[in-house]
């Protein structure tokens, strides 16, 4: 996996974070990244198709972490909310990259932003929404 798509996840992470803490305009947080060059070494079509192919499909998202989780999604933790929210996505919507990278990718995220023990929790609820939604894959 490339270093500036990692470098994009990361920072599709802080500017999730971002809005869901702020509720501001889409656009104007990507401006404030661009402006700030917080997306210099990230790959920036994939930071962008993150960070507005979340916000896109937060029903569908949701509903799928809900499935797995022992609290309301509003509930969870800021930060792992919007790691979980990136790895949802990328299980229903990126079918062309293996899970396995998803979670590894989503499992690092956790360690870099998330607190101690994050990961663990983001693997676990990763992991059974991918038994759910690639299951074809996973028996391979």
């Amino acid at each position: 996996m490339s270093q500036a798509r990692t470098n994009a996840r990361k920072a599709a992470v802080q500017a999730l974070y971002q809005w869901q803490m702020t509720g501001h305009n889409l656009s104007e947080i990507e401006r404030q990244f661009h402006e700030e060059n917080r997306l210099k070494d990230a790959q920036k079509s994939y930071f962008a198709e993150l960070f507005y192919g979340v916000p896109e499909n937060l029903d569908t998202i949701d509903r799928a972490l809900s499935e797995f989780i022992d609290r309301p999604v509003d509930k969870i933790d800021p930060v792992e909310r919007a790691i979980l929210r990136i790895g949802v996505y990328e299980l229903l919507r990126r079918l062309d990259m293996p899970y396995r990278v998803i979670l590894n990718e989503s499992i690092n995220l956790a360690k870099c932003f998330g607190a101690d023990g994050s990961h663990k929790y983001v693997n676990g609820i990763l992991d059974k929404i991918a038994q759910k939604t690639r299951p074809v894959e996973i028996r391979k």
